[in-house]
């Protein structure tokens, strides 16, 4: 069995989230797992059949961008409602079941957005033990007017007479509010009142389990095989590792490359950390021949694809050293996660490298069949299965870093001088962040040296003609959606003096305040 299909669980039950289109799909998912409960989503155009022939625990039917009215609006198969499966209908969803279920949902012209007190009048099994007010998240135009024959309205708001239902018999429960979304008081107690009380889903999925599962299947992928992975410094590739070198011990070799664009004392950091925890480290110093590719390279893309390429032919040599001229018994580790897999199209494992995978792009003829034992979770599910590994929280807790690392950070070309200029700014950066205990609290703060651009100055009553440096810290749960972080102003104060006082070719500190939509993480 691959472990490209270790997405069956048949182990756990199942819940399916179905997409209408909702901003917050991946976030449904994520919190169901939060109650032990193991969820996919799909998207809601995969036949009612299908998904039932999966033998779903319950269903979830997501919010969604449109009016039920709307013409060519997504809408739901009604057998899904004669399948005897539980269903949770949010927002667009809930609207769904009440029209399909006999309902009325109607166009109130009252719209209600962002945080909204709801009343609670009859608290049933989905909102049992909650405050009959609080607040909640809407996001709607059309409102439930009257619930399905059979069914009890729990809640309402001032513009909303039917803000929540059940129908505890056959399994049915719907909020017209967002539960998933930090902002909604009590959300994930009643998205728990649904999967465990209503739908009786069995609270199985756990960190422990994962690992045990993913070691059985690795074994019996790989048998007497080898494999080899490749290391970045992340969490990801990390645990990835971690977990196929309990499968099958040292027959994994683990190949980091340094490409001469980590931030300063990373290599020797991760050489430290891993050789604590892997038995066979393959380190290559490659940064001569990433640097002299790169000379005299400004645009982003190309600098992206020559770093690709050179990492290709990098790792090519590592091929060699690890299984010789053996053909057709190597295997490869990522670290593809369940977000990758949703944002490329689906579930669907595959035994050959395609250019989207994780490791720089590697090509088809690179003859390997993958092993991706974290490709049905999420990122916060990786740092636990991290922690119950024991990996060290430098391993576990390193913020996110991209594959070309710094190269991308420096705006113009890449060169030595460049880049150790940029370290030192972005070793202070990340000192104060940790002084301050803000480093999980930040996803990610990249500092960016426009290197390109020259501004003017005044150090020690002279004129100076120095670099600007821009810092990016965002917060994100997935960073498929990211908002900027409002850092402290004392700590901004701290970096801005250091990076200018410490690092004499920088003059000038700003930060970027640009959500993800619309600008990206990184710069380049």
């Amino acid at each position: 069995m691959s472990a490209t299909s270790s997405a069956a669980t048949p182990d756990h039950d199942l819940v399916l989230v179905v997409d209408f289109g909702a901003q917050y799909a991946q976030l449904i998912a994520r919190r169901v797992r939060e109650a032990r409960v193991y969820s996919e989503i799909v998207p809601h155009t995969v036949p009612v059949a299908e998904m039932l022939a999966r033998k779903p625990k319950a269903i979830i039917l997501s919010g969604g961008p449109s009016s039920v009215y709307a013409e060519g609006a997504p809408g739901i198969d009604q057998a899904l409602f004669e399948a005897g499966t539980p269903v949770f209908g949010m927002c667009y969803g809930f609207q769904l079941m009440a029209q399909g279920l006999g309902g009325e949902v109607a166009h109130t012209g009252a719209r209600e957005y962002g945080r909204t007190p709801v009343t609670i009048a009859e608290p049933g099994t989905l909102l049992a033990g909650v405050p009959v007010e609080h607040n909640v998240w809407m996001s709607h135009g059309d409102s439930v007017a009257q619930a399905p024959e059979g069914f009890t309205v729990l809640a309402s708001t001032a513009d909303t007479p039917v803000a929540a239902f059940e129908n505890v018999d056959r399994g049915f429960a719907g909020v017209q509010w967002h539960p998933e979304v930090l902002h909604s008081e009590h959300g994930q107690e009643i998205l728990e009142h649904f999967l465990h009380d209503i739908a009786g889903c069995r609270q199985t999925w756990t960190m422990v389990n994962i690992v045990e599962e993913q070691v059985e299947l690795i074994r019996e992928q790989v048998g007497e095989g080898r494999a080899i992975c490749a290391l970045s410094g992340g969490v990801d590739s990390a645990v990835a590792a971690a977990i196929v070198q309990r499968a099958i011990g040292d027959r994994l070799t683990c190949v980091y490359v340094d490409h001469g664009m980590m931030r300063a004392g990373e290599t020797a950091q991760v050489k430290r950390d891993f050789e604590e925890v892997f038995d066979s480290l393959d380190v290559v110093d490659a940064e001569e021949r990433f640097l002299d590719a790169l000379a005299g390279v400004t645009d982003p893309e190309t600098k992206r694809k020559i770093i690709g390429r050179e990492f290709i032919r990098t790792f090519e040599a590592a091929q060699v050293r690890v299984f010789g001229d053996a053909h057709g018994t190597g295997y490869l580790v990522q670290g593809t996660l369940y977000p990758d897999v949703v944002e490329s199209g689906g579930g669907a494992g595959t035994s050959n490298i395609k250019s989207h995978h994780n490791v720089g792009g590697l090509p088809d003829d690179l003859d390997f069949e993958l092993i991706e034992p974290l490709r049905t979770l999420f990122k916060d599910e990786v740092r636990a299965v991290g922690e119950q590994l024991g990996l060290p929280d430098t391993m576990v807790w390193r913020q996110p870093f991209p594959g070309p690392g710094l190269g991308i950070r420096i705006i113009g070309e890449v060169t030595r001088e460049r880049l150790d200029i940029l370290r030192q700014a972005d070793l202070i950066a990340r000192e104060e962040l940790t002084r301050s205990g803000l480093d999980r609290e930040i996803w990610q703060m990249p500092v960016v040296l426009l290197a390109d651009v020259r501004s003017v100055g005044v150090q020690g009553d002279g004129r100076t003609y120095g670099h600007p440096v821009v810092l990016r810290p965002v917060t994100s749960e997935d960073a498929m959606t990211a908002d900027w972080a409002r850092l402290p102003y004392e700590v901004m104060e701290r970096i801005s003096t250091r990076i200018t006082n410490e690092v004499a070719e920088i003059n000038r500190v700003t930060i970027d305040i640009t959500s993800k939509p619309p600008g990206t993480i990184e710069w380049e």
